[in-house]
């Protein structure tokens, strides 16, 4: 079984989402920052390097809020959702995986063209950030 994450971030009230390149296509659709977790890799591990791949951001690892298995292509896939912080209060974004990067209320998510997979674990992120809101 394949293991994917998504890194959620949550500052202000607000949610990081990023809009992946798609090669050869326009447009382009919301997701989660995150990733696969390669073999011999562990979780934690595998946000730190997929959010300095995608962002060249360094970040500490919260813990798991959210969980869904869906198949892609025809293989199972863990998707693990992991709130994650920033090391930094002033990031230097450099974008090399997504056309943009946005912040957005919880509650608009469903309202944007998102990921299939991450929408997924959305009813569960939405309770844990709502309970950290009250």
């Amino acid at each position: 079984m394949k293991h994917s994450i998504a890194c959620i971030v949550f500052v202000n009230n607000k949610v990081l989402i990023g809009k992946r390149i798609n090669k050869g296509q326009m447009g382009g659709r919301w997701e989660f920052p995150g990733g696969k977790v390669e073999e011999g890799e562990d979780t934690i591990a595998a946000i730190k390097r997929e959010f300095l791949e995608e962002f060249s951001v360094p970040v500490r690892v919260g813990s798991c809020i959210a969980e869904a298995y869906f198949e892609h292509n025809g293989e199972k896939v863990q998707l693990q959702g992991y709130e994650v912080f920033f090391d930094t209060d002033n990031p230097q974004w450099v974008l090399t995986e997504h056309t943009e990067i946005d912040w957005v209320d919880i509650n608009h998510i469903p309202q944007e063209s998102f990921v299939d997979s991450d929408l997924l674990i959305y009813p569960q992120v939405l309770e844990y950030l709502k309970g950290k809101q009250s």
